[in-house]
């Protein structure tokens, strides 16, 4: 599976044949590397490259190093959680702008729920009834319970990713309602006329993919996103004029 490191790019080398054994599926979750004594045989370099390309490894999210008896480099699931922390950095340090974000979900929404329209068996149908039924209970309590129906939300955008059964959007998806949470409490101060909106929109969604019409169910998905999205740019505009003006 490996062999000698490249001298002129040892370091670098070595990280990248143990990568492309996992990303290639030659190398599973939970499967364990060679000990330290044969990966230094194999690749022929020292043990302190080889100690410091495994901790690159571990910190790309790709293995986990066990220490101990019994321990080794253990090869770990697909890393998203250290990508979701990722994006998550990028929300914090205001690296994604409000634009930014509208502008892709518009676009990745709009494709999502064209692919569900073509795709939605009967019983994918009964799972998204059954999230809205839930979705129309927490509006009906009125503003209070906006994080329990922005919950809900997300899980209906999940839904339709999985609809689709591409892994693209799928982890798109999570990614993006896993941080955008943040964006609504800064800028998305929640009303009953913004959830019965918002509930609105996910009905008409969901009715236009049950009648597998897939370019009103697009335009539809786009329009929501960008309504919402203009809403938190106008409540950050006026946040930046207050400032201002302070």
């Amino acid at each position: 599976m490996f062999k000698a490191a490249k001298q002129n790019r040892i370091f670098q080398d070595v990280v990248d044949q143990i990568e492309d054994a996992i990303v290639s599926g030659r190398l599973q979750q939970g499967d364990t590397l060679p000990s330290e004594r044969d990966l230094k045989e194999l690749f022929q370099t020292s043990r302190g490259t080889l100690r410091e390309a495994l901790r690159v490894l571990e910190q790309k999210g790709l293995i986990e190093i066990k220490l101990g008896v019994g321990g080794g480099s253990v090869v770990k699931a697909a890393p998203m959680e250290q990508v979701c922390d990722s994006l998550d950095l990028l929300v914090r340090f205001q690296q994604i702008s409000l634009q930014h974000l509208a502008e892709f979900r518009e676009g990745v929404e709009g494709n999502v729920a064209a692919t569900a329209a073509q795709r939605a068996t009967p019983r994918d149908i009964t799972e998204l009834e059954n999230l809205l039924e839930k979705a129309r209970r927490y509006v009906a309590k009125g503003v209070s319970e906006w994080r329990h129906f922005v919950e809900i939300d997300g899980r209906v955008h999940q839904a339709l990713a999985q609809i689709t059964g591409n892994p693209m959007y799928i982890v798109i998806h999570q990614m993006v309602h896993d941080n955008i949470q943040r964006y609504y409490e800064l800028f998305l101060p929640w009303t009953e006329t913004r959830l019965q909106e918002n509930l609105d929109d996910l009905c008409s969604i969901v009715t236009l993919i049950k009648a597998g019409d897939a370019d009103r169910a697009s335009a539809r998905a786009r329009r929501h996103v960008q309504r919402f999205g203009e809403y938190m740019i106008e409540k950050e505009r006026e946040g930046n004029a207050a400032g201002k003006s302070g």
